[in-house]
Order: structure tokens, then sequence, then C-alpha cells
């Protein structure tokens, strides 16, 4: 992982919320849509903003470990923040598996229990008092050792650590971008029933391109050239 590129080059976020209030689409708010979804869909995704889960799968430290794992690898660095968290607690609170476990992998459960303890201990190794209370740089050279397959010794002897990072970033980013929040910040137009999707153009091509209530995107530079740029410049 490469130094977290700074979000305050982007624009200030004009309408709705996104991930430290900057973005792509500044004036865009897919909950001001909510009225074409339907019912159930509607109640879903409201009850997603305005009742967070709160945490019972994971104990106090380890949630206090994992809430910081997750906003650096999403780059969170500022509030407001999605409690990513808290939506992966909730499915395992509730047992909601994957449906499927690799043969060299424990529980999914038990993996993330493990991550947290791995890196609390690696934190402790390198100096801090711990890993939520590490320094960012430390943090995130903690993360690119996982994300590399760097870590041993202690508890990561226990973990194919290549399945466990894809594991537990599988679970991030759909937590990440199941929250309306995200899809501000990438300008989606939220579900598609039952008023339904009829252009397919990209969301930052002109309006003819567009459907009528999609975001426009007023960054019109490449998303992937231009995060790069930031972080080798940073």
């Amino acid at each position: 992982m490469a130094g977290a590129a700074d979000p305050g080059g982007l624009p200030r976020q004009r309408r709705g919320i996104t991930p430290q209030l900057h973005g792509r689409y500044p004036d865009y708010d897919v909950l001001e849509q909510a009225e074409h979804w339907d019912e159930a869909t509607r109640a879903t995704i409201l009850d997603r903003v305005e009742n967070v889960p709160a945490v019972h799968f994971f104990t106090e430290k380890e949630a206090e470990t994992l809430t910081a794992f997750c906003d650096v690898v999403l780059a969170q660095d500022a509030d407001p923040r999605i409690p990513v968290l808290n939506y992966i607690d909730e499915k395992y609170s509730t047992g909601s598996l994957d449906g499927y476990q690799y043969a060299d992998m424990p529980d999914d459960r038990e993996v993330w229990k493990l991550v947290a303890e791995g890196l609390e201990a690696t934190a402790r190794e390198r100096g801090a008092e711990s890993f939520a209370l590490a320094t960012f740089e430390l943090q995130h050279r903690i993360c690119d050792d996982f994300a590399h397959s760097r870590l041993r010794g202690g508890v990561w002897e226990r973990l194919n650590t290549a399945r466990a990072w894809s594991l537990v970033m599988r679970g991030c980013v759909d937590s990440f971008y199941s929250h309306p929040w995200a899809w501000n910040e990438i300008g989606f137009g939220g579900p598609a029933y039952p008023r339904g999707y009829s252009r397919f153009g990209s969301p930052h091509l002109d309006a003819a391109e567009r459907e009528e209530w999609e975001g426009e995107e007023v960054v019109s530079v490449d998303p992937v050239r231009d995060v790069r740029e930031r972080v080798l410049e940073s």
C-alpha cells in the first residue's frame, strides 16, 4: 500500500454525505431518489444509514483494532466515516456467512479475530501502544506488510495470510460499497427497481448519456491515474 492521497484536492461535498465530505459528485445525493424505490428497498437502505448496528460479535478491544484497520485500508482518514466494522460485526453476529470456506483456513469469524490479534501484536512489537493508537505511518506499514504476506510469527503462523487478506478486504469493500455515502462518492444512481435504467453511458459523460437523476462528475480526469499521481506527489 502506498501513502494515502489527500481527498482535500477533490471538491467539497455540497449535497448529501460522502466519506470525508469530498468527492467527484459534490451536488449529488442518492437518498434524494428514495421515493422512486420500492418500499422494501427504501426501508432497507434508509435503515442502513439511520440505524447503525451495535457491535456484538467482536470484543471492545477487537472492535477498536479492526475499526482502525478498516479505516486505514479504505482510506477513511477523517470524519464522516462509514462505520464499516459495525456492518461486518452484524454479519457475523447473525451468522450470515458466505457459504464456503477455504480448506486451509479457519472459519471466517475466527479469521477476523485472529487478524485483530495479529495486528495488535505486530503494532506492539514495533513500538506502538496498540494498533489503533499507532501512528498513521506505522498502521500503513503494517497493512502493507499484511497485504504482501510479509507478517511472520505468532498468530500469523496460524493463517494463510494471503487468503486472510483477501477475506478481510472482501468484507471491508462489501460493507463500504453497500452504504449510500459510498454511492454518493462514486455517483451510483441507486437501486434500479422499479424505475429501471434506460441509458447505459458512463456517469461522467454528457446528460444525453446519463439518467437524469444520476450524479454529474465535476472532475473530468481518469480517477485511477489521478489517485496514482496524488500518491506520488504526497
